[in-house]
C-alpha cells in the first residue's frame, strides 16, 4: 500500500469515527426528557478535557519547546497554558460584572469549539506531513483514539447552547472534516519543515490546554451545582471516568 493511499484511508476512518461518536449526545439533545443522561455526558466530557490537557496537550507542548528551544529554561508552555486559563476566567468574570457583557459567558462554548477545530486541523497536518508509513501509522492510531472522545465532548458542550439542532450537526460535521483536511494540507507541505511552525503548534497546544483546564474545573463546577450529594457524586464519577480514559490513552499516544 502506498503512503498516499494509506493517508486517504486514514482520513476516511477518522471522519467516520468522529461522526459515530456524536450520535448519542445529539440524540439526547433531541429528547430533553433524558436530561440526567446529558448531565452525566457533560461531566464525562469535562473529564476528557481535563485528561487531554494534563496528559497530552501540555506535555506535548513542553516537549516541543524543550527540543526546539534547548537553550532556554523558561516555562513557555506553562505560560501559554496559564494565559488560556485566565482568558476564559476573565470572560466569565466580565459577564458577571457587566450586564451588557452577558453574552461573553454564552460565547465560551463557541471559543472551545473553535479551539477544537483548529487543534483537529493541526492533528491532521502532523499526520499528513510524515513521509514514512511506520510513523504515519503511529500518529494515525494516536489521532483516532482521541478523535472519538473529542467529537463526543464537542457535541456535549454545544448541547446547552441556543443553536438549532441542524446547526449543531453542521458544526460537528465541519469538525469531523478538519483532520482529513489537515492530512491533505500536511501532505501538500511535506517538503517544508519550519521551526516556527513547530513552535506555533506547541504554543497553541499549551494555550488550548489552559482553556480545557478551565472548562473542566471552574466552569464545570459553577454550572453543575446539585441540590443532592448523590447527584454531585454521580457526575464526579463520570468526570473521573473521562479523565482516566485519557490517562490510559497516554500509555500509547
Amino acid at each position: 500500500m502506498s503512503l498516499i493511499t494509506y493517508k486517504i484511508i486514514a482520513g476516511m476512518l477518522i471522519f467516520i469515527t468522529s461522526i459515530v461518536a456524536v450520535i448519542y449526545p445529539i440524540k439526547v439533545r433531541a429528547r430533553p426528557e433524558h436530561r440526567p443522561s446529558l448531565e452525566a455526558a457533560d461531566a464525562f466530557a469535562s473529564g476528557i478535557f481535563l485528561g487531554a490537557a494534563l496528559f497530552h496537550m501540555l506535555p506535548d507542548a513542553i516537549s516541543v519547546f524543550s527540543t526546539t528551544l534547548g537553550d532556554t529554561d523558561y516555562p513557555l508552555a506553562e505560560l501559554f497554558c496559564a494565559f488560556g486559563f485566565l482568558i476564559l476566567l476573565f470572560l466569565e468574570r466580565l459577564s458577571k460584572c457587566l450586564p451588557h457583557a452577558k453574552n461573553s459567558m454564552n460565547a465560551l462554548p463557541y471559543m472551545i469549539t473553535l479551539i477544537l477545530v483548529i487543534h483537529s486541523l493541526i492533528e491532521g497536518a502532523v499526520l499528513g506531513i510524515n513521509t514514512t508509513l511506520e510513523t504515519a501509522s503511529i500518529i494515525f492510531l494516536a489521532i483516532i483514539v482521541h478523535k472519538s472522545s473529542e467529537s463526543f465532548a464537542l457535541a456535549v458542550i454545544l448541547n446547552p447552547t441556543r443553536l438549532a439542532l441542524k446547526h449543531v450537526i453542521l458544526i460537528v460535521s465541519l469538525f469531523s472534516l478538519m483532520t482529513p483536511l489537515g492530512i491533505l494540507l500536511g501532505t501538500m507541505l511535506t517538503s517544508i519543515e519550519l521551526r516556527s511552525t513547530q513552535l506555533l503548534t506547541a504554543g497553541f497546544n499549551a494555550f488550548a490546554a489552559g482553556t480545557f483546564l478551565y472548562m473542566s474545573t471552574l466552569h464545570h463546577i459553577n454550572h453543575h451545582e446539585r441540590m443532592h450529594e448523590t447527584e454531585n457524586l454521580f457526575e464526579f464519577l463520570f468526570l473521573l471516568a473521562g479523565m482516566v480514559i485519557m490517562a490510559v490513552l497516554a500509555l500509547w499516544a
